[in-house]
């Protein structure tokens, strides 16, 4: 073999080699970017179902503590109501604290 056939021997195997490099490069960018979009997509459906979850329980405790209001509202206002008003008592502690003597 000569020189020339020899070094045409090994720039076609540096083409081979070189093709087999940029298709493995290739082929590891799809798989990657395959990767990269399951994965994004698993994030968004785990994330959609967290917001749900948490949205959700936030207006069922939102509800709950609005109708514990609503109720100890409701008592404070017939608490209210049976209470008596003492005039008489009241006229009377509020010129001893407003009145100085």
């Amino acid at each position: 073999m000569e020189d020339y056939e020899i070094l045409q021997h090994l720039l076609s195997l540096e083409k081979k080699a070189n093709t087999l490099i940029y298709d493995a490069q290739t082929e590891a960018d799809r798989k990657v970017a395959e990767g990269e979009k399951l994965n994004r997509t698993r994030y968004e459906e785990i994330y959609s179902r967290e917001v749900e979850l948490l949205e959700n329980n936030y207006k069922q405790n939102l509800s709950q503590i609005r109708e514990k209001y609503r109720q100890q509202l409701e008592l404070y206002r017939e608490s209210l109501k049976t209470q008596r008003v003492d005039m008489q008592a009241f006229t009377s502690l509020a010129e001893s604290l407003l009145i100085e003597k």
